[in-house]
């Protein structure tokens, strides 16, 4: 259990316009957890960490991620009704790594159980083994459901460290699930060749991860990356999307950790965000590795939002 609870989300705030439908924006639409009457469109929590990324030996800052992504989608208007709950935040203190993970698979577990879309806002991409443990512990996995999990990416995170960091979450979700006697399908995107070791490439062989490198990922190749996407979406039944902001061009993102020298275009970033929110099997998904402390005029926050903006507003919810 959590030693503690959710930190309360700050407040949302922004530009008014208006109170009726066509004015509104997202600070208008989100309300803090608590009024549990009626239909929600997602339910944000925060994941404020960083303490996995400097045991992977990167630049701390992540567990400014939640609050930043929040200010940037606040003013971002909304063209469909939506309403949605801030759980608040899971904060990271004292080196307590593993026992914030839990506490954040608790709250992705409470949400997913209420019929709700958990949107997990980082953080460091140990956010993944949190969110992971949410939906693995859920009512909505169910014992015949596959779990498929799509990471746009440049790196694999697939390391096997004896200490958990923001290199290992995956490694540790396939060693969980084969103890379980269970499978699931990793798939990554935007896998850059020289940030991944040679020996990387072969664990994620050996462990039967399917992967597009970054640049096999240009605007020209959208029929291959259709494919891609597609093959992983067959061998799913219910979809954690996991986006590590590194996966963008350093010009497109810079406020992360890791900027990519190459990085894939934001235009196929996007349409893979559609593709998996209209699939009808999106029960969860995060964003990782926002650094404010490195961005420039809140460009990636900015791009981030909108990321979320539209998964969120595209997502086609899985059958109950």
């Amino acid at each position: 259990m959590t030693e503690k609870p959710l930190e309360p989300p700050p407040a949302w705030t922004g530009r008014v316009d208006g109170t009726t439908q066509e004015h509104l924006r997202w600070h208008q639409a989100v309300t803090q957890l608590g009024d549990e009457s009626g239909s929600c469109t997602c339910v944000f929590i925060g994941f404020a960490s960083d303490e996995g990324v400097a045991r992977n030996m990167g630049r701390r800052g992540a567990a400014a991620g939640p609050d930043a992504l929040r200010g940037a989608l606040s003013s971002m208007a909304i063209a469909e009704p939506v309403r949605a709950y801030d759980a608040g935040t899971v904060a990271v203190t004292d080196d307590r790594l593993e026992a914030g993970q839990e506490a954040l698979g608790e709250a992705v577990a409470a949400a997913l159980d209420a019929g709700r879309f958990p949107v997990v806002l980082g953080g460091g991409h140990e956010v993944a083994y949190g969110t992971y443990l949410g939906l693995a512990q859920s009512s909505a996995r169910g014992p015949d459901l596959r779990i498929g999990i799509l990471n746009l990416d440049a790196h694999f995170d697939l390391r096997a460290d004896p200490v958990p960091s923001s290199g290992t979450p995956f490694r540790q979700i396939i060693e969980r699930e084969r103890e379980a006697g269970t499978t699931l399908q990793y798939s990554v995107l935007g896998i850059s060749q020289p940030s991944n070791t040679t020996a990387l490439f072969e664990t994620a062989r050996s462990l039967g991860v399917h992967y597009l490198l970054d640049d096999e990922c240009s605007v020209a190749d959208r029929h291959r990356v259709a494919v891609f996407v597609s093959d992983f979406l067959s061998e799913a039944d219910l979809v954690y999307l996991t986006v590590d902001l590194d996966v963008l061009p350093a010009s497109v993102a810079p406020g992360v950790s890791a900027p990519a020298a190459y990085g894939v275009p934001l235009e196929t970033i996007q349409f893979v965000c559609d593709a998996i929110a209209a699939s009808g099997k999106l029960a969860v998904c995060d964003v990782a590795e926002l650094n404010p402390a490195f961005d420039v005029d809140n460009r990636t926050a900015r791009t981030a939002a909108r990321l979320i903006h539209r998964i969120v507003t595209k997502r086609i919810p899985p059958p109950r």
